[in-house]
């Protein structure tokens, strides 16, 4: 089926959803299509417990801000992109309060948190479960509007390209239906990427089951870059609960005085870091994972239960809530975690404003790499980062859609292969997903050597050359859909750490314990110097 819009957005996370917003209201008669996996809900935003990092007190300043994430960013942040995002920090905070988010305040005033890194209170939180809430605010406003449709169990095949002045401009996209059994082709001249991480190619990960780096595969198909995908973050406290969905232990637990203590009651961050618990989380990740190599246990403690009972519930009452139905009460012990793949500071590469390589294609949130996060993003810059990039995006595509010509028939460059007939073996998916995961989890972790990431790049490359023939041959399924980007994803990581010889930020290598000045840069991956097309 042929569907046509002005604005065709891939994902409903807060860029996806507060991008299409700043384009409606600016411009109220341009017809907008958001597309997504599963439900509007089923985002990393939705996730996101800690809060939005902004300046927002008067003992505070842009300049403190600004210098925390260069120092976290292990000297590959992009200063310019860091300033224009801190600096626009305020005013969309008060742009989504206007919007309905209702974030924590204490006597009429936000409430400012502090997270790891930070070296002053300023990440203002709706309780612990703020990604939730700015996504329901932004989603409520976006239902307001006609011009906005939303279709759900939507999954991106590919994008599509035609040829304009002997370069190729992005066209929309095909996606797939599972439920319907129905391939749509959704023509548009902009499309936004704004799907969010790629977690899910680990086997322990905070992500929800849909963040299987799909933006990043589909851009890279398309012939856009991707970078710094080696940086992967590692969230050091995600709750150990073997059998069950893991469940993230925000980082504001050590903000508000909670410790990381070892199985035999040592507090494991005394003398390992200046910041001690408030150590950035890579620092915090890598002291967990020599702990547990060295002491032969599954996981370590945060304990914040020295804290009053009362404070602890009406801070962190979602933590408080899940873990009890857990069988742990965080007001009267410590708190089982073990570190998981989080966030990727690496992504599809773009500018502030969205704009790739390819005409037509802009990106926000997770999946981009602007190069505001570096080598390590500080905590709670995500969600800022996505905000601000999203209306930046909304203006610039703007003006593109206003002066481009798309054609009313638009000659695609794409062969869409795929069956819509029902698949008659899955185990063949379900094994290399697992294989895959366990691959980049063992090979590609917190800590790495050269020998098993290159062990680690022929064992995906091999899953890799399996999966396009059994993808052409095979109806389609969202379960083989997602390998087919999950294993390009998991090579790209691979083939970007091995690139890397030495250790910077997110990416700790023993072969190159020091940092090296000679990689004082991004690690691009073309996939045109790649052989990809």
């Amino acid at each position: 089926m042929e569907r046509r819009y002005d604005f065709l957005v891939i994902g409903s996370g807060v860029a996806g959803l507060f991008y299409a917003l700043q384009v409606v209201l600016k411009d109220p008669e341009v017809r907008i299509a958001i597309i997504t996996k599963k439900g509007e809900t089923d985002t990393n935003t939705n996730r996101a417990q800690g809060g939005i990092a902004a300046v927002l007190s008067g003992t505070d300043s842009f300049e403190t801000h600004i210098a925390d994430t260069l120092r976290v960013g292990g000297g590959l942040c992009h200063q310019g992109v860091v300033e224009r995002i801190v600096e626009a920090g305020p005013s969309v905070i008060e742009e989504l309060i206007s919007f309905g988010v209702r974030f924590t305040e204490i006597d009429g005033r936000l409430d400012l948190g502090r997270e790891g890194g930070h070296s002053a209170n300023r990440v203002v939180h709706a309780g612990d479960l703020t990604g939730r809430e700015v996504e329901s605010a932004v989603l409520r406003a976006c239902r307001e509007h006609a011009s906005i449709d939303i279709f759900r169990n939507h999954m991106v095949i590919d994008l599509m390209t035609y040829s304009s002045d002997g370069q190729q401009v992005c066209a929309g996209a095909f996606t797939f239906s599972e439920n319907e059994r129905l391939i749509d082709a959704f023509y548009a001249p902009v499309t936004m990427l704004a799907t969010g991480g790629l977690g899910q190619i680990y086997f322990h990960s905070t992500n929800p089951a849909i963040a299987t780096g799909d933006g990043v595969a589909i851009a890279y198909r398309a012939g856009v870059a991707a970078a710094n995908l080696e940086f992967i973050q590692f969230h050091p406290t995600a709750l150990y609960s073997p059998g069950r969905w893991p469940f993230l232990i925000s980082e504001a637990i050590r903000g508000e005085g909670g410790r990381i203590k070892t199985a035999d009651g040592r507090f494991l961050m005394e003398g390992a870091h200046e910041l001690k618990d408030l150590a950035p989380r890579d620092v915090i990740a890598r002291a967990i994972d020599r702990e547990l190599k060295e002491s032969g246990e599954e996981f370590v403690f945060v304990d914040i239960s020295h804290r009053p009972a009362e404070f602890i519930r009406k801070r962190f009452p979602n933590i408080y809530k899940e873990c009890l139905r857990r069988g742990i009460d965080i007001t009267e012990r410590p708190i089982p975690v073990v570190p998981s793949a989080h966030y990727s500071c690496g992504g599809v590469v773009s500018t502030l404003e969205g704009e790739t390589s390819l005409p037509g294609l802009y990106t926000a949130g997770e999946v981009a790499m602007t190069g505001m996060h570096g080598a390590n993003r500080l905590a709670s810059n995500s969600l800022l980062e996505a905000v601000v990039m999203a209306k930046l995006a909304a203006a610039k595509s703007l003006d593109y859609f206003e002066h481009t010509d798309f054609p009313i028939y638009v000659p695609i460059n794409n062969s869409l292969y795929s069956s819509l007939n029902y698949p008659k073996e899955k185990i063949i998916i379900t094994h290399d997903r697992r294989q895959l995961t366990r691959v980049m989890s063992d090979f590609v972790g917190i800590v790495r050597s050269s020998e098993r990431l290159k062990l680690a790049l022929e064992k995906v490359q091999q899953i890799k050359r399996a999966i396009e023939p059994y993808y052409l041959a095979t109806p389609a399924t969202y379960k083989i859909l997602e390998l087919r980007n999950m294993a390009t994803v998991a090579e790209l990581v691979v083939l970007c750490a091995l690139h890397r010889r030495e250790s910077r930020g997110l990416h700790y290598v023993e072969d190159y314990p020091d940092t090296d000045d000679a990689f004082l840069t991004d690690t691009i991956m073309d996939p045109k110097e790649q052989g990809e097309k």
